[in-house]
């Protein structure tokens, strides 16, 4: 059955014409087998070391060709699109595009300020998120300001502005009465030429103002954070200079899907992992890992019997807020909802890669940590369940991971989708439990190349990643036999030997001790115990 296609979809063809090429090459999927056992072992074959290098490599000459990087918006992210549809034809599967549009933003050179001929320490300087593009200069004005420590309403109001001059630059005092934008909108209107807003003065206040202005549309003016002392120090300037070198505009960009011939429509297995990256690197760790690891097993799977639909996913613009998956749930929502009742369960793979890995699970029986506010929906300790005992049955150690909601899997359990998935850290520090549990270094980061320019090719543990991505491909296919755990629908799921996963028989079977670190990817694994 094709993927049900809700509004803004285009066909890979006619995507094809706007996207080049990189690498292909051919995939012989495995043959069907029918026997469970057999087949989950010829699955976790095929996700072999070389297969999830071949995926790597691509995407790393994608990136080198491509501005060093594979971010949402970018050629890079297109060409990486472009390899993901060719990968899946090639393996017999029919992949569906689905684009969407996002706020892109881009600083390409730092910004710069000088005042009376002296510039500013690049520590008191820091671009407005969708700030505009340009160099100017000016005489500096402040508008509803003295510089006292407190905070400002300065520039919230169209009527502070009544006796600026067009053409100055505008230098206003951040506060909690009005966002970065509202300030700047009405710089723009009143003529100023561009925008310094800095800090309050309050403790913990006093350091430059790293802010957004929420969208490319907020203004064209080149708009800057300042620290509190050096937008006192502005107070008595007379002209400055505002350079600014960025991009910010509204772009498309693509989510990819594709799914089985075989199994239940109306119980389908999502299986996700985001292709783009950061604009700082090529993105391999996070998420060319991800992104490999699950074409390798779609690969794997293309004529494997399954009893239940298996829908996989490629989403986009994940760096920017989850944006991809929030488009895919949120069409679902209001155009598809029996599409989105039919999903049983989604599984996510964002970073299975790092230097320094662990084996982490998604938290779903929130037996290491609190959720908080988070929606855990039911069903979602059945996966986590799952993936330990696999773990357990091969004699690897396995922990857990917040399950906080802030990886592309958020959007599927606040629409009360029962999820889970695997990570191996990103900047959060590896403690001396966990290196003798998994392996590697104590006291260092999971992933000290984490969002920046290092995240390439040389910057992935190839043996964790495959322990990873054979645990993958494992619950994926018990879960393309039988969601019996997770929702009653099938029969219960009896697969027994060496890497078999059937019904868990205890609480976190194949845990070490639980002991917390540090924090760790920015969007979904802020913590992580072994």
């Amino acid at each position: 059955m094709p993927v049900r296609k809700p509004s803004h979809w285009i066909t890979a063809a006619a995507l094809a014409g706007a996207l080049t090429l990189t690498a292909t090459s051919a995939v012989a999927a495995p043959t069907r087998d029918n026997s469970n056992n057999n087949t989950t072992h010829k699955i976790t074959q095929a996700v072999s070391e070389q297969k999830l290098t071949e995926h790597l490599n691509a995407f790393q000459s994608i990136a080198e060709a491509n501005d060093g990087n594979r971010a949402s918006g970018t050629s890079g992210y297109r060409a990486s699109v472009d390899y993901v549809v060719e990968k899946l034809r090639a393996a017999g599967y029919t992949p569906e595009v689905q684009e969407f549009t996002f706020p892109f933003f881009q600083e390409r050179t730092p910004a710069t300020v000088s005042a009376d001929g002296t510039q500013l320490a690049a520590a008191d300087v820091a671009v407005m998120t969708y700030s505009g593009t340009g160099t100017v200069s000016g005489t500096v004005q402040a508008v509803d300001t003295t510089g006292a420590r407190v905070g400002s309403t300065s520039g919230c109001e169209a009527t502070d502005f009544a006796d600026f001059v067009p053409g100055n630059v505008a230098l206003l005092q951040r506060g909690t009465f009005c966002s970065f934008a509202v300030k700047a909108a009405n710089a723009e209107a009143a003529g100023a030429s561009a925008v310094l807003i800095f800090n309050t003065g309050l403790p913990n206040a006093e350091g430059v103002v790293a802010g957004t202005l929420g969208s490319p549309d907020a203004t064209t003016l080149p708009t800057v954070g300042l620290s509190y002392q050096a937008g006192v120090d502005l107070l008595d300037a007379t002209e400055v200079t505002v350079a600014t070198d960025t991009v910010s505009a509204t772009r498309t960009t693509y989510n990819v899907l594709a799914e089985t011939g075989t199994g239940d429509p109306e119980n389908t297995v999502m299986v996700g992992a985001h292709l783009d990256g950061v604009l700082e690197g090529a993105g391999i760790s996070d998420n060319g890992t991800g992104s490999a690891g699950i074409l390798a097993i779609a690969e794997a799977m293309a004529k494997t019997k399954t009893e239940n639909n298996v829908r996989f996913a490629w989403w986009g613009a994940e760096e920017l807020g989850l944006l991809g998956a929030e488009h895919y749930v949120a069409d679902l929502q209001e155009n598809d909802r029996g599409a989105l009742e039919d999903i049983a369960l989604y599984l996510n793979f964002d970073m299975i890669g790092s230097p320094n890995y662990g084996r982490f699970v998604y938290d779903g029986n929130a037996s290491t940590f609190d959720p908080g506010d988070t929606n855990v929906p039911e069903g979602s300790a059945a996966i986590e369940a799952a993936f330990h005992e696999y773990f357990a049955s091969v004699g690897l150690a396995s922990g857990d991971t917040e399950f906080s909601g802030r990886s592309d899997y958020g959007p599927f359990i606040e629409a009360g989708v029962p999820s889970g998935g695997l990570f191996t850290g990103a900047e959060g520090v590896k403690t001396q439990e966990q290196a003798e549990l998994f392996g590697g270094q104590a006291g260092v980061a999971y992933d000290s190349c984490y969002h920046s320019s290092c995240d390439d090719i040389t910057n992935v543990n190839l043996q964790g990643m495959e322990e990873m991505s054979d645990a993958a491909a494992a619950v994926v296919l018990r879960y393309a036999m039988s969601t019996h755990d997770v929702n009653g629908e099938g029969e219960p799921y009896k697969q027994k030997g060496k890497g078999a996963v059937g019904h868990p028989k205890g609480n976190d079977r194949g845990h070490g001790p639980h002991s917390e670190h540090g924090r760790g990817h920015g969007h979904g694994h802020d913590k992580a115990a072994a």
